[in-house]
């Protein structure tokens, strides 16, 4: 008796460090991409001939943007089929892109205004990401819903290029703030459960780092344009 009691808490065990490894593992990767993005675009802040390139030519910063868009996509949906290098490479291709294009959004704020909101926005995804780490409540009603508020303020932020209000803008930043905010918690509470499974590598743990990294980015984003002070 003492024996198999001994080896189901060697199992626990083994199965507490695994979880452990992925989920420090995600963040790590999360911190790479973040640490890649910032590099990109103080680079790119600080070279006027690629700022004007990048600004002054629309075309070019919407394949940009339809760059990262692939990068994404290429990476969500093929990661089973991608190697672990691969993976790698696409994700820190799709960090320095997104700083690249990060960088022209940064010229319309002040520069304190954007630390501050960094440090905001640290804190509440760092909240969500504990609460998601830590709960006991099973979290997948949440996707369904979750993933409806997106498609939402993707659809309005869309149809608000042309409209121009600010007054939707406002909305749908409330409503993205909201968004992300749950999705953060809603996706570590999925990457706990992914390593409460057993799952490891790194494949898993970039992709998970990705959608951590976009959450972040993201919330960034709908933050900064209530506590941001443009120039």
């Amino acid at each position: 008796m003492n024996e198999l009691n001994t080896s189901y808490a060697r199992s626990a065990d083994q199965t507490i460090v695994k979880q452990n490894t992925l989920i420090r593992q995600v963040y790590a990767w999360m911190g790479v991409g973040l640490t890649v993005t910032a590099i990109m675009a103080l680079f790119t802040l600080s070279s006027p001939a690629i700022l004007n390139a990048i600004v002054g030519n629309r075309l070019l910063f919407f394949g940009l943007m339809i760059g990262e868009l692939a990068l994404v996509f290429t990476l969500s949906g093929a990661i089973n089929r991608l190697s672990a290098a691969t993976a790698t490479l696409i994700f820190i291709a799709y960090s320095a892109l997104n700083g690249v294009t990060l960088s022209v959004v940064a010229l319309a704020y002040t520069a304190n205004s954007i630390t501050s909101t960094f440090v905001v926005t640290a804190g509440m995804f760092g909240a969500m990401s504990i609460y998601g780490s830590v709960t006991r409540r099973d979290l997948s009603s949440w996707g369904s819903f979750l993933f409806m508020g997106l498609i939402g303020v993707v659809i309005a932020s869309v149809v608000n290029i042309f409209m121009g209000s600010s007054a939707v803008s406002w909305v749908i930043s409330g409503a993205g703030v909201i968004v992300f905010t749950g999705l953060t918690a809603y996706d570590t509470w999925k990457i706990k459960e992914m390593a409460a499974r057993g799952t490891e590598g790194r494949k898993p743990a970039i992709l998970g780092a990705l959608t951590l990294y976009l959450d972040f980015i993201n919330l960034f984003l709908m933050l900064l344009r209530f506590t941001g002070n443009r120039r």
